[in-house]
């Protein structure tokens, strides 16, 4: 087709019309000069077709052995934009942070004499970890046991002055807390603190303390109702 109309651009020419520039009539010269400008404007839309039709083609520019796509040509997609009142499908909901507990099988047993807890699974030892327990007068009781508590950033409440200290670095539950035993009045379970370094000591009133990092652990492993025992 660009070959015809080539040939047709040609044929407009006033030397193969017959006519003498000399002699034509001014209607007649610019007649022919709009032809030849209609028949030049079509040869260009033909030779570039995705110009002509409104798509955009990527070229390359060449840098050394890369071949990088000029991105004046790349189409510009509009981003979709939520209708208001509608977001779900544009902003995810919050996922949780703590995976799906497997806590089947799972049990407990605290050897106070070793200061450790160790976690069992299917009667066989999968961790465990260095502890603090009770300091004379206030001994960690003996005992069979289950987890009844459960706290993520525990707030803890002085036993005597009813003064309450929020979840931060000197709470001395620490992030988590796992309760197994009370009497009614009194609580004893598994928990943080800030005093790391007294970690494999009997220093608590009865609680079993941990690394805060442990802790964290062990929280993972266990849900209400695992059994713990505790070992002289």
């Amino acid at each position: 087709m660009l070959n015809s109309l080539s040939v047709f651009l040609e044929m407009c020419s006033p030397g193969l019309l017959g006519i003498k520039d000399k002699g034509m009539v001014r209607g007649e010269v610019l007649l022919l000069k709009f032809m030849r400008l209609t028949v030049s404007a079509a040869v260009l839309l033909l030779s570039m077709p995705s110009l002509a039709w409104g798509t955009a083609v990527p070229t390359e520019i060449s840098v050394g052995n890369l071949s990088i796509p000029d991105l004046e040509w790349l189409p510009v997609l509009d981003p979709e934009l939520p209708p208001l009142g509608e977001y779900s499908k544009f902003i995810p909901f919050e996922q949780e942070l703590y995976p799906e507990r497997v806590t089947e099988g799972v049990r407990l047993v605290i050897r106070l004499s070793e200061r450790r807890v160790y976690v069992y699974r299917n009667d066989r030892v999968q961790t465990s970890y260095p502890i603090a327990v009770g300091k004379e007068g206030w001994e960690t009781p003996t005992g069979q046991y289950e987890v009844m508590q459960m706290q993520r950033n525990p707030i803890w409440e002085h036993p005597w002055t009813g003064e309450l200290v929020y979840p931060g670095p000197d709470n001395p539950l620490g992030p988590r807390w796992i309760g197994f035993w009370t009497d009614g009045r009194d609580l004893i379970g598994f928990h943080g603190t800030p005093n790391e370094e007294l970690i494999g000591e009997a220093v608590s009133h009865g609680c079993v303390r941990m690394r805060n990092q442990d802790i964290l652990s062990l929280y993972a492993l266990v849900d209400l109702g695992t059994p713990v025992t505790v070992e002289p």
